[in-house]
């Protein structure tokens, strides 16, 4: 039973509670994108597909990897204005909501004006995706990214000034305030564009405050390189030679670590958030979810590029290919060292996202927050019922466009699309024409 969007409870409804039978339908919970970027939406389409092969010697190949890539993304990330943001942040949560998306956690690093300097209010640009989210109806928390280099001995990237700020106190400052506004998480983004003073300060500000901690880790060879030059280890020893390590703590990505970097992860019970469509994409590697599931790991993964059923039916068929071969890797046998069927992918997958945004740990835990969803099914439902209230208001309603989603009490999602797609559209044309 949910009411005034918490769960009450879960079995028989109470005495003077309505019930509404679910005929035909199943009452799913609402699925959670742990690590998006909703402004790359607006480049979506642009670069997934290889650029023409160029001569070199006597190879011909295709040079398109992770850091051609990111010039694409740098050219949406410099002139996007405020109403831009808002507008492709909006599009990307309404396409995460039809999917049956209701929680978010937003990896956002777009802080200051495209000059390089900072808004009025510090927090301006992550303030309009928090807006767009709550106007589609998404939960969501605000992971706001610290970034403050190109990388070790790199030299500085003028394509990243919106993303720098000037210390990690500034960085700390601009967070409290935002959390005032908004759930919000800290983000150091990595061991490549962040110090380990950085990351150190900011993760125990984190933990004083309670905050989901997450950082992207061993993303690219290169990220490890850069590390191991610096530091003289990897990032997830890094991180745990600083104490970083926690059981809120989330490593996104993780495609490259070693044994003992498997282990570290393990020993602190951290998670580990793949993001296999972007990983896919980006030719960047494949997260070596057998070992780290039969480590006991939670898992969780990313929704930013894709919003459809075939995200799931990736990550399934993602978990065991034959490994990178940056990655760790395993001689023994996989049979029956993976899931072995889609409800335990999906229990443990949403166990996962929720715990590493600090919400429920659960389906439908007592007391916390309901987002639920429901499917038509062509095979009898048995016992699925949904209750309402004493007070007359109902627990799970019917979203909108005959496409059920909802956040488990109030009122239902609105999904807008023509609502919004104007403003998406003109924001695309400013960019691209």
């Amino acid at each position: 039973m949910v009411q005034d969007g918490i769960v009450q409870g879960v079995g028989e409804p109470p005495v003077g509670a309505e019930v509404v039978p679910l005929r035909g339908r199943a009452l799913l919970p609402g699925m959670v994108a742990a690590h998006s970027h909703a402004f790359q939406r607006a480049i979506r389409g642009r670069t997934e597909h290889r650029s023409r092969p160029t001569d070199e010697g006597s190879a011909t190949r295709a040079k398109d990897d992770f850091w051609s890539w990111r010039e694409a993304m740098y050219a949406a990330a410099e002139r996007l204005t405020p109403q831009d943001l808002h507008a492709v942040s909006k599009f990307c949560f309404l396409e995460m909501a039809r999917a049956g998306i209701t929680a978010v956690g937003e990896f956002h690093y777009l802080h200051r004006d495209a000059s390089g300097k900072p808004y009025a209010d510090p927090n301006e640009l992550d303030l309009a995706v928090a807006r767009a989210a709550r106007e589609v109806g998404l939960r969501i928390v605000l992971l706001r990214v610290a970034y403050a280099r190109s990388g070790f001995r790199v030299p500085e990237n003028p394509r990243q000034k919106r993303f720098i700020e000037g210390s990690a106190e500034e960085y700390l400052k601009n967070l409290d305030a935002l959390s005032r506004h908004v759930a919000v998480g800290a983000a150091p983004h990595s061991v490549r564009a962040c110090p380990a003073e950085w990351i150190r300060d900011i993760s125990q500000e984190a933990f004083r405050r309670g905050w989901p901690l997450h950082l992207h880790v061993a993303e690219q060879r290169g990220e490890v390189e850069q590390c191991q030059a610096e530091h003289g280890t990897t990032p997830a020893l890094l991180l745990e030679r600083l104490g970083v390590l926690r059981d809120t703590t989330t490593a996104v990505h993780a495609v490259h670590l070693s044994e003992r970097d498997i282990a570290a992860l393990g020993r602190a019970r951290a998670t580990v958030c793949a993001c296999p469509t972007t990983e896919r994409n980006l030719g960047d590697g494949v997260v070596r979810a057998d070992l780290l599931l039969a480590a006991g790991y939670g898992s969780a993964s990313e929704a930013t590029r894709r919003c459809s059923s075939r995200r799931s039916r990736t990550r399934a068929s993602s978990s065991t290919p034959a490994p990178d071969a940056g990655a760790a890797s395993d001689p023994r046998p996989r049979a029956g060292r993976c899931l072995r069927s889609g409800s335990q992918a999906v229990r443990r997958g949403q166990r996962g996202r929720h715990a590493l945004l600090g919400a429920a740990r659960g389906f439908a835990s007592p007391r916390r927050p309901g987002g639920f969803h429901r499917h038509r099914s062509r095979r009898p439902v048995h016992r699925l019922r949904e209750c309402r209230g004493s007070d007359g208001q109902r627990g799970v309603r019917d979203g909108a466009h005959g496409d059920p989603r909802d956040l488990g009490g109030g009122e239902p999602l609105r999904l807008d699309f023509e609502g919004a797609l104007p403003g998406f559209r003109a924001a695309k044309r400013r960019l691209w024409g």
